[in-house]
C-alpha cells in the first residue's frame, strides 16, 4: 500500500526471520522508524527483543498457519526475511523450504490483507529465467516470479550481496564477522555487491511511501532507495 500522499501515516508490518541475521537487522530499523507504527514477528523461537511497537507470535509450522490467521490481519506490509542455505541440500528439500514455504505464507497474507506490500529477500545472482545451472538461484528465481503473480498491491524482490550487520545484533553469521574488514573495500570498488542491513531495512520501509514501479532491487538500488529522505 503506497502511502506517499499521507506523510503522517504509519504502517503496520509483519516480519519473518527475525531470529536470523537479515530479519533481525530489518526488525531493528522498523522499531526505530517513526513511520512504522507496529511490528508483528512470526518466529519458531523468541527473537529476544521487547519494544512498545513489537508483538511476537511463536509458531512452529509455517506450512500450517490456520491457528494464527487471526493474528495476521490488518497489516500494510510483510518483510519476508526467512531463508535457509542451500549448502548440503538436494533441490526438492531446498524447494520445499524456500519456494513452497514462502508461497504458502504469502498466499495466506494476500487473502487476509488487501493492498499489502510484500518484500522478499532473495539474493544477488538470483536467476529470473529459472533455467540456469545454479540450483539455489533457479529456486529463488521461481519464488520471485510466482510471488509477483499474487494479487498484492506490490511485490518487490530484494537482491543484496554482502550484507554488513547492524552494531549490537544478536544474530550475525560467523563468516560476516570474519570478513567484515572487506566491506569498505568492496563498497568502494563494487557498490552493487555491498550494502548494510540498515540500508536494506530502510529501503523496505520506503517501498510503502514511494511511488516507484521497480519489482527487483539490486544492491546499489537498495542503497539509493534507503537514502531517500522521509
Amino acid at each position: 500500500m503506497c502511502m506517499s500522499n499521507n506523510p503522517y501515516a504509519t504502517i503496520k508490518v509483519i516480519i519473518t526471520g527475525s531470529t536470523g541475521m537479515v530479519g533481525e537487522g530489518v526488525l531493528i530499523e522498523c522499531l526505530a522508524h517513526p513511520y512504522v507504527g507496529s511490528v508483528l514477528v512470526i518466529n519458531r523461537r523468541p527473537c529476544g527483543y521487547s519494544h512498545r511497537k513489537l508483538k511476537e507470535v511463536i509458531h512452529e509450522d509455517f506450512f500450517n498457519l490456520t491457528s494464527i490467521e487471526q493474528e495476521l490481519t490488518g497489516y500494510n506490509a510483510c518483510y519476508f526475511c526467512l531463508g535457509v542455505s542451500s549448502v548440503g541440500m538436494k533441490e526438492p528439500q531446498y524447494t520445499r523450504l524456500t519456494y513452497d514455504l514462502t508461497m504458502h505464507f504469502a498466499q495466506t497474507l494476500c487473502r487476509l490483507n488487501s493492498g499489502m506490500t510484500f518484500c522478499y529477500v532473495s539474493g544477488a545472482s538470483t536467476d529470473s529465467s529459472e533455467k540456469g545451472k545454479s540450483m539455489w538461484a533457479r529456486v529463488k528465481g521461481k519464488t520471485e516470479n510466482d510471488l509477483m503473480k499474487l494479487p498484492f498491491d506490490r511485490v518487490i524482490a530484494f537482491r543484496p550481496g554482502f550484507l554488513k550487520a547492524t552494531k549490537g545484533q544478536y544474530n550475525t553469521l560467523s563468516v560476516y564477522k570474519w570478513l567484515g574488514w572487506i566491506f569498505p573495500i568492496g563498497r568502494a570498488f563494487y557498490k552493487k555487491g555491498f550494502c548494510t542491513l540498515r540500508e536494506l531495512g530502510l529501503a523496505m520501509i520506503h517501498t510503502n511511501f514511494d511511488g516507484f514501479d521497480r519489482k527487483v532491487l539490486e544492491g546499489d538500488e537498495i542503497i539509493e532507495l534507503a537514502s531517500r529522505d522521509r
